[in-house]
């Protein structure tokens, strides 16, 4: 009797062998990822500068970081739409709306025109975008890739990210010094249309792609409502949802948007040295997820996951209280790799747990969780305008670590026996 012939649309373990890389559509969405990342870093820290020199306000400042995230409340609608018409269509749509938006501010600044009302417009039209990037970019991941190649290529994507936000921290400074804004944001359109090129070449099966058939809006709400229960029935899933929602509400905001004002008013360096400190935080995210590509996460990821969490809040709590700069890159650099042996295995846990039909549904509930952080930066804002820095750091980084050891009990069955892939 013959055999029955391979799916030829199916990512095939035995074929692929044992690099992400020996999969086609990984040779092409690395480089587009790896590019729409560092353009993502080079825009932020060139517009969060901008935006605290001519304000001079720590206030408007988280307020221009929290705009960039608005659009996670509607992170679940992508999950949706990736999972009725592909990841792959919803990722080409969305890197084709982050060139025209960084066109338009190019335009500006090349003509003069750039002014702290046009960065608060395209920032919120950003934001509706840019949150749930890394989750359709993780399910169409998910889509193209074996099963045993999963945790391998999460990690490899997660260095490159993490790479880039180190090269876009220290090329964004640098570019913007020697020929200007408009010039700056030229690059950045320019890595904005490489990306969106080569989304093109990236194939997903058929299979993962639902069908394009038009649906009501019911129908939607159903689809998403349908994906929400699927989470509230798996624990896991559960709890990995929560950590998000709290590393976003309590440490991103210290070591992201608050960096500008840590760098210009308790360490008193330039530009430039914004941008050293962003990569000291990226450079230990890289080595995390660099030792997480090549060491895999193991059986049970949740482990790792909660206990670097509360090894992240705790050298949090040391970072508030330091006014060293040298001291302060060495501690940003230790919780960037902490944050990573906490992310990575939340991602590879989240896909790894969640059925294909429902992943592009979870992934959204992933990126929701990222409201946290606009929310966590005003507060983290007014904190800072009334109590200082150091004080507010304090606070969010010890209700960080009290909530992450609530939820690893809370959870604790659940977490101690993920079922092995």
């Amino acid at each position: 009797m013959n055999a029955p012939a391979p799916d030829p649309t199916a990512p095939a373990a035995s074929r692929g062998g044992t690099s992400p890389f020996s999969q086609r559509s990984f040779r092409f969405q690395w480089p587009s990822d790896l590019a729409v990342s560092w353009a993502f870093e080079m825009e932020t820290l060139l517009l969060a500068w901008f935006v605290l020199v001519e304000t001079g306000s720590v206030i408007w400042l988280t307020a221009f970081g929290a705009l960039q995230f608005v659009g996670t409340l509607i992170s679940p609608l992508y999950g949706v739409a990736g999972d009725r018409l592909g990841q792959r269509r919803v990722l080409s749509c969305m890197r084709a709306a982050y060139v025209a938006q960084a066109s338009c501010l190019a335009a500006l600044a090349l003509t003069g025109q750039l002014s702290v009302v046009a960065v608060f417009i395209i920032a919120f039209g950003m934001g509706l975008v840019r949150p749930s990037d890394i989750g359709v970019r993780n399910a169409l991941i998910a889509a193209t890739m074996p099963a045993p190649l999963l945790a391998k290529a999460i990690g490899i994507e997660r260095v490159s990210m993490d790479a880039a936000r180190v090269v876009g921290a220290l090329t964004g400074a640098g570019i913007v010094a020697a020929l200007g804004m408009g010039q700056a944001y030229v690059v950045v359109a320019l890595l904005y249309l490489i990306s969106l090129a080569l989304t093109f070449g990236i194939r997903e099966p058929a299979r993962e792609a639902a069908s394009l058939a038009p649906a009501s809006v019911i129908a939607i709400w159903q689809e998403l409502g349908a994906g929400i229960a699927y989470a509230r029935r798996t624990p896991a899933l559960m709890a990995a949802l929560f950590l998000a929602c709290l590393a976003n509400f309590a440490a991103y905001p210290l070591t992201g948007g608050l960096l500008p004002h840590v760098a210009r008013e308790v360490y008193r360096i330039d530009q430039t040295g914004l941008g050293t400190l962003f990569a000291c935080f990226s450079g230990g995210a890289v080595l995390g997820s660099l030792l997480v590509s090549l060491r895999g996460v193991g059986p049970q990821p949740a482990r790792m996951m909660t206990a670097s969490a509360a090894l992240w809040f705790l050298f949090l709590m040391v970072f508030a209280q330091v006014d060293n700069v040298a001291i302060g890159m060495a501690l940003l650099m230790v919780t960037g790799f902490l944050q990573s042996l906490c992310m990575v295995p939340m991602s590879v846990l989240l896909l790894r747990i969640t059925a294909a039909a429902f992943r592009g549904r979870i992934m959204g509930l992933r990126m929701l969780a990222i409201y946290g952080l606009p929310v966590g930066l005003l507060l983290t804002g007014v904190g800072v305008a009334e109590i200082g820095f150091a004080a507010t750091a304090m606070i969010f980084a010890a209700f960080g670590l009290l909530a992450t050891l609530a939820i690893a009990w809370h959870w604790r069955a659940a977490l101690w026996r993920i079922p092995p892939p």
